[in-house]
């Protein structure tokens, strides 16, 4: 089994639960916001959608790479829309993962600021770090945002005080 298809499991397994999480997201309430300096819970949820296949597109460009323009995600107008938008992430994801081999994988790469290096690790680190736990950060920010609303939790690891998929 490749690095790539390793990857390509997890992504596909966690893709399950993540799925679970942003279709709870409600309609109504994604101008909602738990605090001002916080994104509001469609800006949260548009990033946790995106997250696969704009990183893994991200980390298959050839390296160096210059630092993007980090900006917030604009905010779905509907939650069909933030389901739209994921299983396209995921698409994307799984086409540049499924074609990628061994070397591309454990190739160094570089994310640079104009001269200055910022990071240098093997790609396959790199989408680990950044599309898969990164990811799973995220997510548990929106469930905290869920849980506020009184929105009931899926099972993400494990029971949640909601449902519990084992009983």
């Amino acid at each position: 089994m490749t690095i790539a298809n390793n990857l390509l499991r997890e992504l596909e397994q966690e893709a399950v639960t993540t799925r679970r999480v942003l279709e709870r997201v409600p309609d109504h309430r994604l101008s909602w916001r738990p605090h001002e300096k916080s994104w509001t819970l469609g800006e949260l949820a548009m990033h946790v959608a995106t997250i696969p296949g704009s990183v893994a597109e991200f980390a298959a460009q050839p390296s160096p790479v210059q630092e993007p323009k980090f900006a917030t995600p604009p905010a779905p107008q509907s939650t069909s829309e933030l389901g739209r938008v994921y299983e396209e992430s995921l698409v994307k994801a799984r086409q540049i993962l499924g074609g990628m081999d061994d070397s591309a994988a454990a190739d160094t790469w570089r994310l640079v600021r104009g001269e200055r290096e910022l990071m240098a690790l093997p790609r396959a680190a790199f989408m680990r770090m950044v599309m898969l736990n990164h990811w799973y950060h995220h997510r548990g920010q929106l469930s905290v945002y869920l849980r506020f609303l009184g929105v009931p939790l899926p099972s993400i690891y494990g029971p949640s005080a909601d449902e519990n998929p084992f009983a």
